[in-house]
């Protein structure tokens, strides 16, 4: 059937900032921020079957570039401030669509948008995608932007969005953050691991 040449129209832009003063009775030992984009638009495959290749390359096409427009708004909230070291980015798919339209949108280059934005990050961007209604949650999980087995950047923050999707809608968040709230847990390192799996695969 083809697909629309234009990208679809943003219904709604929101910008969720959390900042973590203390926790425990101890106060924060450096600055715990993140902040999340969204934007509600139309689905165009919304309630037509299962999504051809042709349908999810045009999705993958969208959410690159609306995707530099939520980084973009991201990013201004940092300005002057300590520069993010995490990333993380989800969707919510409405209730007319299927999964593989939200794996569309944040998985093959929604990553590119971000990393360009913050001018880093090599490491894999944490995903996370569901179908739902309208005002559901989702987490947006958190890992290190030039590090993934940077611990301390490891973090999530719960996200809606009232009244959306609707059935025929799709919800993206992009977000950027810098540490979890006195963040102080030491996990192995990449190099251990590897040694480690490499003894269990044998």
């Amino acid at each position: 059937m083809g697909h629309p040449s234009a990208l679809p129209t943003i219904r709604q832009l929101h910008v969720f900032e959390r900042e973590i003063l203390s926790e425990a009775g101890q106060g924060a030992s450096q600055p715990s921020r993140h902040v999340v984009a969204a934007a509600v638009f139309k689905n165009p495959y919304a309630g037509r079957g299962a999504a051809t290749t042709e349908d999810l390359d045009h999705l993958v096409d969208i959410s690159t570039e609306i995707g530099a427009l939520l980084t973009e708004r991201v990013l201004a909230r940092f300005a002057g401030q300590e520069l993010p070291r995490a990333y993380g980015k989800a969707i919510i798919v409405g209730m007319n669509g299927e999964s593989e339209h939200g794996a569309a949108m944040i998985h093959p280059r929604l990553g590119l948008s971000m990393r360009k934005g913050l001018g880093a990050g090599p490491a894999l961007i944490p995903g996370n995608a569901k179908v739902a209604s309208a005002g559901a949650s989702i987490d947006v999980v958190f890992g290190g932007a030039e590090d993934a087995w940077d611990y301390d950047a490891m973090d999530g923050i719960v996200v809606s969005v009232p009244g959306a999707p609707l059935p025929d809608e799709l919800v993206l968040f992009v977000g950027f953050g810098t540490v979890r709230i006195n963040a102080r847990v030491r996990g192995a390192s990449a190099e251990q691991v590897a040694r480690l799996v490499a003894d269990i695969r044998k």
